[in-house]
């Protein structure tokens, strides 16, 4: 324990709680996933939820006693995040939980004890809130622990009464406060008054069963459910007037800020505002990717997308334009590992899905900023000071350009938004989505769950059988239900049993036929829709009708194919192990009848050797003739046997696994050779990266080798043509010829760099002085971008203490502009990154940079004489 408790990090706080109700007998207890065992809800919300089927008597815990720190994400109060002093969307719940053993009595001695005798709080510095009718509470607080009464506040069910649901377990609760400012006396004290007060603990006395008409039961076993919220600690610890302004959040508020190249300290609100968004979220994505959640439009993935786009749309408002999130993510990663080590073992994996969901999202958002600069100059042409709320719906319904960002550069335009007329269309757009829901639905999926009832699911038989009769259980024509379907028709065909494996787990579906009397379906893909597979095609001849009988066959040349690179795919896996990392994992697969594709998490990117190994263990393998030993285990011991289990899928309580022994071991549901012979040869086509910590090899094997062989040669032969050499000395003809290429482009930099710096030389006699400064701001004609910054730089070094901003018309349709400040003119508040990002925005562009030197583009030519007038004229206005 640290020797003075006044000054505590937040890891030492949350180690000083675990230990006392260690030494109190109580189990210490892992945090549990933020994705929770209770499908009512998304998200893990509070520090009891895991414990919620112990508390509901449906399971029985095998401790009495147990304390935790808890992950918790809750979104609810989404906007409240940044504005207010304690809003998270992410937190840590410190809980210590007693299952029918101790209760109010000992609870509320320890939560008094560790209050002021551990983290050394004085009794005049806190105040407890008791539910209204709990007069034992009340009665412990005030002749027990020696609390004042005119400290112990009587509050109403709807402060101090904890339920589960309508019905089931519930009780009382009692909460402590502490008070900053104890000496304005104990009259007329409002605990909602949170200038004052902070609630950091809070006890629930689990006594009761509430029943359907609301009687209350006394517990045969009553619970004990506490939480203290670990940030709201640190801040009163560390006395701090904010909770992200503790060790725990502000690390991560000062690496974005950095980025930004701005002052936390110094900012205005607005800026403080964004900064701690982006503190609070980063924790809630790098948890929650961690906790293997994946970025998507639905769920729980839809949360992690939005908070996510929060955190890029948040770094664009304080002057970011490149991507940034990884490296904000590094901190929140660092200062979390100790208490949560899969944050940094899942690091790679955290960067990807980062890297990937801001790079599309900011696609998006230049879409959007693009449209949004043509709405602009409609709205002044028309002499309008408002953009239209159909406008800045259009953005955000079809852009994904969030109204806060609309408003933002509208304001910079000195322009407003139609907030009513959003809200409308948004209501509109509400109100379209629930009639489609409730009166069209023609997906293959809605109209499946129509027929379930009167279809069994389908029966798979294409592990063992390659063909196999089946009777036709459904047509679906675009979706609808048919009872019968004509020569020409693209179908989707639902069959009692099939051979045909659908397309899961990486693995494309098989291809093949459906025949009967003077019938013939080409199938062209395989799809499974809850327990239907869906098989894809054209009848070729003939009518298919609901209830007859067929013959299903696969495409066996095609099925072998798909069978020897899906087992490539698992001994690629497993070389990779072996000689790379044996902590790399599959971050996602394809398996198709011509190629086979890898997504791994490893952070660098593979050595030649490395890659030469791996292909050629995996050929040694294909060689041993290996056999394969297919069975269906329970998951637990399969997981003990140690079969890997692939990244995002969810498993049942059986589970099939593919063995081959010494080799390869994991759970999968596709088709695969039953020896590695039957593969024939392995060949990497390449490894390369897709996203950071992500890297991707793509391969092909079996027959698909002869097809790859046959194009090289031919891609050889035609270039030995063109450069009328022999095969052999292809290599060296390329590398003499990319010598003369860097030579040239060498040489042609140089002439532009010096034509540019001869340009600007000519400028140093139009320097203007204003005030103690000096500025030069003009236009360079045909110098490309790299240029102009040299030429900025070294006018700027000539000048000395000043700015200078030049602009070019490189090419049509692109304008260059680049501002370089020198260090006084940063102290009078101007920054190179902001200053030329707005200037360029007049030419329909943006960017950015450091505050000493910063680079902006832009599309719009004929703007760029107001773009370099706009900028004179703001820094006369700033430095005279």
């Amino acid at each position: 324990m640290s020797s003075n408790p006044q000054y505590l990090s937040g890891n030492e706080i949350r180690n000083i709680f675990l230990d006392f109700f260690a030494q109190r007998k109580h189990q210490i207890l892992p945090s549990a996933s933020l994705v929770p065992e209770d499908p009512t809800v998304l998200l893990t919300i509070a520090g009891m939820l895991p414990f919620k089927p112990i508390f509901l008597g449906q399971r029985t815990s095998e401790f009495k006693r147990a304390t935790t720190s808890q992950k918790c994400i809750r979104t609810n109060d989404i906007e409240n995040v940044g504005r207010t002093k304690r809003h998270h969307t992410f937190f840590e719940m410190l809980g210590n939980f007693s299952f029918g053993d101790y209760f109010k009595e000992q609870a509320i001695a320890w939560g008094w004890e560790i209050s002021t005798q551990v983290f050394g709080f004085s009794p005049q510095n806190l105040v407890v809130s008791v539910f209204e009718d709990d007069d034992e509470a009340f009665g412990i607080w005030r002749d027990q622990i020696g609390v004042p009464i005119a400290r112990i506040k009587r509050l109403g069910e709807d402060d101090n009464f904890w339920v589960s649901g309508p019905t089931g377990p519930c009780g009382p609760c009692s909460e402590i406060y502490y008070d900053f400012y104890p000496e304005r006396g104990d009259e007329n004290i409002d605990l909602e008054d949170d200038s004052r007060f902070i609630e950091f603990y809070n006890l629930v006395f689990m006594q009761y069963n509430r029943d359907a008409s609301g009687n209350l039961t006394p517990l045969q076993n009553k619970n004990i459910d506490t939480g203290m919220g670990l940030e709201r600690m640190a801040q009163i610890l560390q006395k701090v007037p904010n909770n992200y302004e503790t060790d725990l959040i502000f690390p991560i508020i000062q690496t974005a800020a950095q980025i930004a190249g701005v002052d936390y300290h110094k900012s205005d609100e607005k800026t403080k505002i964004s900064l701690k968004v982006i503190g609070d979220h980063v924790r809630s994505v790098v948890h929650m990717i961690a906790d293997e959640i994946r970025a998507s439009n639905v769920g729980r993935g839809y949360v992690l997308r939005r908070l996510i786009r929060r955190v890029v749309r948040h770094g664009r408002l304080i002057g970011i334009s490149g991507e940034f999130t990884t490296q904000v993510a590094e901190t929140a990663i660092a200062l979390s590992e100790s208490a949560y080590p899969n944050v940094r073992q899942r690091e790679a994996a955290i960067k990807a899905e980062l890297q990937r969901e801001e790079s599309n999202f900011l696609r998006t958002l230049d879409r959007g900023e693009k449209l949004l600069e043509e709405i602009i100059q409609e709205v002044k042409q028309q002499r309008n000071t408002q953009i239209s709320g159909e406008s800045a719906f259009t953005l955000y319904d079809t852009y994904g350009f969030p109204l806060e960002l609309t408003q933002e550069i509208a304001e910079e335009n000195h322009l407003t938004v139609d907030e009513a007329g959003f809200d409308t269309e948004m209501q509109k757009q509400v109100e379209r989505a629930k009639a489609a829901h409730e009166t069209i639905d023609l997906t293959v999926q809605g109209s499946l769950d129509k027929l379930a009832e009167n279809i069994q699911a389908t029966e798979f038989l294409g592990y063992t059988q390659p063909a196999a009769t089946a009777k036709v259980e459904a047509i679906l024509v675009e979706g609808v239900s048919q009872e019968e379907a004509e020569a020409g028709t693209q179908v989707q065909i639902v069959l009692d049993k099939t051979p045909f494996y659908a397309e899961s787990g990486g693995q494309i579906g098989d291809r093949g036929y459906i025949s009967g009397d003077g019938i013939l379906v080409r199938v062209e893909d395989m799809k499974k829709e809850s327990d239907f597979f869906v098989h894809f095609g054209r009848i070729k001849r003939g009518t298919l009708r609901v209830g007859d009988h067929v013959t299903a066959q696969i495409d066996q040349a095609c099925r072998r194919r798909a069978q020897a690179n899906h087992t490539a795919t698992h001994l690629l896996q497993a070389a990779l192990k072996k000689i790379v990392d044996d902590g790399i994992s599959q971050a996602g697969s394809l398996v198709s009848f011509d190629r086979l594709r890898f997504d791994f998490n490893c952070p660098r990117a593979l050595t030649a050797e490395e890659v030469q190994q791996v292909e050629e263990q995996v050929n040694t393998w294909i060689a041993e003739a290996h056999a394969a030993k297919v069975e269906v285990l329970p998951l637990a011991e399969a997981k003990a046997r140690g079969a890997v289990a692939m990244f995002g899928e969810k498993y049942g309580e059986e589970v099939r696994v593919i063995d081959f022994p010494s080799v390869s071991m994991e759970l999968c549901g596709g088709t695969h050779v039953t020896n590695t012979a039957e593969i024939g040869v392995f060949k990497i086509i390449s490894e390369a990266g897709v996203a950071s910590g992500v890297r991707r090899i793509e391969a092909v094997s079996g027959p698909a080798i002869l097809d790859y062989l046959n194009l090289r040669d031919k891609v050889v032969k035609d270039l030995s043509d063109r450069f009328k050499v022999k095969p052999e000395e292809l290599p060296d003809r390329i590398t003499s010829l990319q010598t003369e290429l860097r030579t040239s482009q060498k040489e042609l930099e140089t002439l532009k760099v010096q034509l540019a710096i001869a340009k600007s030389d000519s400028l140093l006699q139009t320097a203007q002085t204003v005030g103690d400064y000096k500025i030069i701001v003009a236009q360079l004609e045909d110098v490309d971008p790299e240029s102009l910054k040299t030429a900025a730089e070294r006018l700027l070094q000539k000048i000395g203490n000043g700015a200078v901003v030049l602009g070019s018309v490189p090419e049509p349709g692109k304008v260059s502009i680049v501002a370089a400040f020198s260090p006084e003119v940063n102290k009078k508040g101007l920054q190179a990154g902001k200053f030329v990002g707005a200037i360029a925005k007049i030419c329909g562009g943006g960017g950015g940079g450091r505050p000493n030197l910063a680079q902006a583009g832009g599309r719009d030519a004929s703007k760029l004489p107001e773009a370099l007038e706009q900028a004179q004229s703001e820094l006369k206005s700033a430095l005279g």
